[in-house]
């Protein structure tokens, strides 16, 4: 039986390695950021720049870190949903054998009636001449 594994799914995957990158990510950003912001607070060494662009940096990684953990959810509820779908049955057609193949009969072909009635077609034809063109009747751009 042939069955869809998510084990070999790129996308699956992709959403995984994309779920811990952007929780790695996030994490490391929030932490460093809060921390020397703490640092620079407790020493009174702290200048604006680390105060107020620190928390919009603090904010960012927090963010990820959310959007990783989201993604890891996601990923937990394909991994679940993959799980109760039913194996797909092997689709397996029965051979045809020599006696179920059917010929149809070819038309039979009718080439003197049909010649005769184009010969006759031809010769009642009458060839005109073109009437020859003068310089007024021609298109000018």
């Amino acid at each position: 039986m042939s069955t869809h594994r998510l084990n070999r799914s790129t996308p699956f995957w992709v959403l995984v390695g994309g779920s811990a990158v952007a929780t790695a990510g996030g994490a490391y950003l929030l932490i460093t950021k809060l921390a020397s912001m703490d640092a620079g607070l407790t020493s009174n060494t702290a200048t604006t720049s680390d105060v107020y662009v620190g928390q919009i940096w603090a904010v960012a990684g927090a963010i990820l870190t959310g959007i990783g953990l989201i993604g890891f959810a996601l990923a937990l509820t394909v991994g679940a949903l993959a799980s109760l779908a039913p194996a797909q049955a092997d689709v397996v057609e029965s051979p045809v054998w020599e006696e179920d193949v059917v010929v149809a009969a070819e038309p039979a072909v009718v080439e003197a009636a049909e010649s005769a009635k184009t010969a006759d077609t031809v010769e009642s034809v009458d060839i005109v001449e073109a009437a020859p063109v003068t310089e007024s009747e021609t298109p000018r751009a």
